[in-house]
């Protein structure tokens, strides 16, 4: 794999670059991101750069600005920090860097760069470090040391600065400033649509030679900033050192019962002040390690470390920007950028999900239950659409929203007027994506409380969207489902997209189940949902109309048709367009109407189906709709690799599997600038240890039961992992010629190569010949 930035063969932990390229300041900002769910902040660096993204973020924080969809308010900057060295203000463009150094410590979570600055015949040494709190989640802490060979003067301005925007638009309208007790400075501001309230603490300690300093600061405030102003002389060989405290409350946040935030948020900061920067970093790597590491290990054994790298990269972004109410979700892009303006897709019931409901199931039913927060929204969307039951919002942000999807795109390159967004309307698998993780969810934890309060709900509202979105072909005497997008988005209004027909079909027979389930385990709760939902007649239009679904079949070629039309498109070469950086050159040769008329896919349709449903389909089903609709995959979505690997490892394609697990691995760290400047991909991050654990470590949901049939890349000697299984901690431990089966808890059941295993509570066994036979291609 090739990276943008280096990794370390002794340390899995560590990425980092020794090279300052102003070109890729974007790039490593995105992937340098720390957060911890609550707030997020790229990874900038404190004195002011030309073309940076200088943001952050708090999770749910959304406004709407006139005549735009809601999004993240970009916050006030906290890390800021002008340096003057004898009157030289600091910038890397100017004079001489010598030992540049910038690196993430993913483990715990801290940014240090470092380089010597000669300005001036002066060497002036700088050490930045800095840290997003796991513990406290409303902390920020960063330090600097500065030391030169000559006596300098040294002067430091370092405050809040709220003229900030989300590219040119202001969310915030500024309250008030004030300077506390000669340390504390305060910046309260509120969302203009929203009306969340906002506000922003920092404090600095300096020393000389680890002695505290005395120094006061000469404040100077201004529209939406307010200021600490120091200066210092500092003789050669001495060390200097700020330390400075900041954090975030908003008017949002659960964990703050004071009523006066002002007040409240000011003495947290007292409270944190009180320990120093290296006792603060320990309480939140302890944090990392409690709520991240221990609970979704992987380890994998190779002569490569980069692997390890990637697994640990995303486990480290996934929880950075996971929120920790139920009443936020996971952004495409999190809290790492301005792409996608901080809303949710089906990213994250497909991509991510998997991982935290084998691995922090706890998490996962948080993000589940933001779905049935948002059932409202779904309503509303609905009935706009003329549909009964929930229909969930393409793009979702506030939960009561409902859709939040803008309405037009970028300019059409031949007619120059811009493109209506049609996801909005029409892709409308969503609904589905939402049951399917529902119900993985369910099989995985066994939790019958959230079935009970939540999931069979969401099953069944979605049901009836699914219901009244059917039409009735009287021609074929058939149910169909036409004028859709699928997963393929160069298809707009496709007519019986496999995917979408499929996954309605399967949602109707699940609530159907669930009536059934209902009736006779829980007649009191039939009964309120049959008064909330008038289940009797929906429950008669399923059972009358689920078998006349129109299901695409393969044809004799066993291939399944995408939707009515593909498979009589015209075909052309798509070689040159199958690109790595997400960046396709096929909207440079023909517009979105021209490629919707060729036999070309952006990502993973008919095969994230396959792989979603992998009991519906025999291996040489699978592997005819590969050979088939592959070749004319661009994979220009981040989204279409994790799924084709998956299904690669399984048909016995190695070198297929390795590549598309690589090219996942790159998608953000690796050498092109491509869609990351914008934010990180986190259903990549999802896909990476679904491609590790699901994928080589064979771990999959079937028919309701635990499989494991692992297939470990060639390049790979080992593979360790531990899941959550019905509150059971499974650990597994795989080699090429021997799997290790560890149980924690209650004994399990599992299936591997057909037959089933048990291993009893708190024990282990091992699977001989565990290696299934590989198809042919």
């Amino acid at each position: 794999m090739e990276f943008c930035v280096d990794t370390d063969k002794n340390n899995s932990w560590y990425i980092g670059t020794k090279d300052y390229d102003s070109k890729m300041i974007n790039k490593i900002e995105t992937i340098m991101f720390q957060g911890n769910g609550y707030v997020g902040m790229r990874g900038v660096t404190e004195e002011p750069q030309l073309n940076e993204k200088r943001d952050m973020f708090v999770s749910g924080t959304f406004d709407a600005f006139p005549s735009e969809v809601t999004e993240l308010p970009n916050l006030p900057d906290l890390l800021n920090m002008v340096f003057q060295i004898d009157g030289k203000t600091l910038n890397l463009k100017d004079g001489q860097v010598k030992g540049y150094h910038k690196y993430l410590n993913m483990k715990n979570g801290e940014l240090t760069r470092e380089f010597t600055w000669v300005i001036d015949h002066k060497q002036v040494n700088f050490k930045f470090s800095r840290f997003v709190s796991m513990d406290n989640y409303h902390l920020l802490v960063s330090k600097v040391s500065i030391s030169s060979d000559k006596n300098i003067n040294l002067k430091i301005k370092s405050g809040i600065d709220g003229q900030q925007s989300n590219s040119g638009t202001q969310h915030l309208m500024e309250g008030s400033k004030r300077f506390y007790e000669g340390k504390f400075i305060q910046l309260t501001e509120k969302s203009q649509q929203s009306k969340v309230e906002f506000v922003f603490n920092s404090m600095h300690k300096l020393f000389v030679n680890e002695v505290l300093l005395n120094n006061k600061p000469y404040i100077k405030m201004g529209r939406r900033q307010i200021f600490e102003n120091y200066d210092i002389d500092l003789a050669a060989g001495q060390v200097f050192q700020i330390v400075k405290y900041s954090n975030i409350f908003t008017s949002i946040d659960t964990d703050v019962k004071d009523d006066d935030l002002a007040e409240a948020s000011v003495n947290g900061l007292k409270k944190s002040s009180w320990a120093n920067y290296h006792e603060l970093l320990q309480k939140s790597a302890r944090a990392w390690e409690k709520k991240v590491w221990k609970k979704s290990f992987v380890e994998i054994k190779s002569d490569d470390v980069t692997p390890q790298v990637a697994i640990n990269f995303a486990r480290y972004q996934l929880a950075a920007n996971t929120p920790h109410s139920p009443n936020m979700n996971i952004g495409a892009k999190g809290l790492t950028g301005e792409g996608y303006k901080g809303h949710t897709f089906w990213d994250t019931e497909i991509f991510m999900l998997p991982y935290f409901i084998f691995t922090m199931p706890k998490i996962a039913r948080n993000l589940l239950e933001y779905r049935y927060l948002g059932l409202e929204g779904a309503h509303k969307k609905a009935i706009r659409n003329g549909y009964r039951g929930a229909e969930f919002p393409w793009e979702a942000a506030n939960p009561s929203d409902g859709e939040t999807a803008p309405l037009w795109g970028s300019a059409d390159i031949v007619t120059g007027e811009p493109m209506k967004v049609w996801s909005g309307f029409i892709e409308q698998h969503i609904t589905g994506d939402v049951v399917y993780a529902v119900m993985e969810y369910l099989n995985a934890t066994n939790d019958r409380d959230f079935a009970k309060k939540m999931g069979y709900e969401i099953i069944l509202d979605a049901a009836k969207f699914w219901v009244s979105r059917l039409e009735y072909d009287q021609d074929h005497e058939r149910y169909e489902i036409t004028n859709v997008i699928g997963p393929d988005e160069y298809k707009e209004h496709a007519d019986n997209n496999a995917y979408t027909n499929y996954l309605a079909h399967w949602c109707i027979q699940k609530a159907i189940q669930v009536v059934n389930i209902l009736k006779e385990d829980h007649p009191d709760l039939y009964v309120i949902l049959d008064k909330k939902l008038d289940l009797a007649e929906a429950y008669n239009d399923w059972i009358s109309r689920v078998n006349k679904i129109y299901l695409p079949q393969p044809n004799k070629q066993r291939v399944i048709p995408q939707d009515d039309k593909y498979l009589s498109k015209k075909k052309i070469d798509v070689t040159k367009y199958q690109i790595n950086d997400q960046i396709s050159e096929i909207f440079k040769d023909y517009n979105l109407d021209q490629v919707n008329n060729l036999q070309v896919t952006k990502q993973a349709d008919v095969m994230l189906l396959i792989n979603l449903f992998d009991d519906y389909f025999d291996k040489d089903v699978k592997l005819a709709n590969w050979n088939y609709y592959e070749p004319k995959t661009t994979h220009e979505s981040s989204l279409s690799m994790p799924p084709h690997s998956m299904i690669a490892n399984e048909l016995g394609l190695d070198d297929q599997a390795y590549k598309f697990y690589r090219w996942t691995c790159e998608t953000d760290m690796g050498i092109h600038v491509g869609k990351s400047v914008q934010g990180m991909h986190l259903a990549s991050c999802g896909g990476i240890w679904s491609m590790t654990v699901q994928g080589f470590g064979g771990v999959r949901i079937s028919n309701g039961k635990l499989r494991i049939d692992p297939h470990l890349p060639k390049a790979w000697s080992s593979l360790k992992y531990r899941i959550c299984w019905h509150g059971s901690i499974v650990k597994v431990s795989i080699t090429h010629d021997e799997m290790e089966v560890e149980v924690v808890g209650d004994g399990i059941e599992f299936i591997n190569n057909g037959e089933e295993y048990q291993v009893p509570d708190n024990s282990k066994i091992e699977v001989d010949d565990f290696v299934p036979e590989k198809i042919k291609r």
